[in-house]
């Protein structure tokens, strides 16, 4: 019985970790079932000057969505942060997750900077949200 609660209680801990840990756009494709959402860390990313951070980005399907969905990445101009890939297709049959480099150059801009994402289907209406990072210096 005590082993059932512990793994009841570490995925309960878990699953809030899971929903605390991410942020996802509203709705994009069409009405209903037919929809996705484009996940991002809900943490900001930190990276220092001239150094590379991986994060994972992510397309959430409604129960219809049978479409491709075109991911594009935009960083600041001037911020001296570089995103690769700058875009890319999940296919429909994909799982969904796509793994993003950010670059920042050795001259990148202190501070937060916000990287904007915008999923686009082949049909229907596109999602848009967006994930902040953090340029230190080395």
């Amino acid at each position: 019985m005590n082993k059932l609660v512990t793994v009841v209680a570490v995925a309960l801990v878990v699953g809030a970790v899971a929903l605390v840990g991410c942020t996802k756009s509203e709705e994009g494709g069409r009405a209903g079932t037919d929809t996705f959402k484009v996940v991002v860390p809900l943490i900001g990313t930190d990276v220092k000057q001239g150094e590379i951070q991986t994060l994972h980005v992510s397309v959430e399907r409604g129960e219809a969505f049978k479409q491709d969905v075109k991911l594009e990445f935009k960083a600041p101009k001037g911020s001296g942060l570089d995103v690769d890939p700058g875009s890319t297709t999940v296919k429909a049959g994909d799982k969904g997750d796509v793994q993003v480099k950010i670059t920042a150059a050795k001259d990148a801009a202190l501070g937060d900077q916000t990287i904007l994402v915008e999923g686009t289907p082949d049909k229907g209406d596109p999602a848009k949200t967006e994930f902040k990072v953090t340029v230190s210096a080395k």
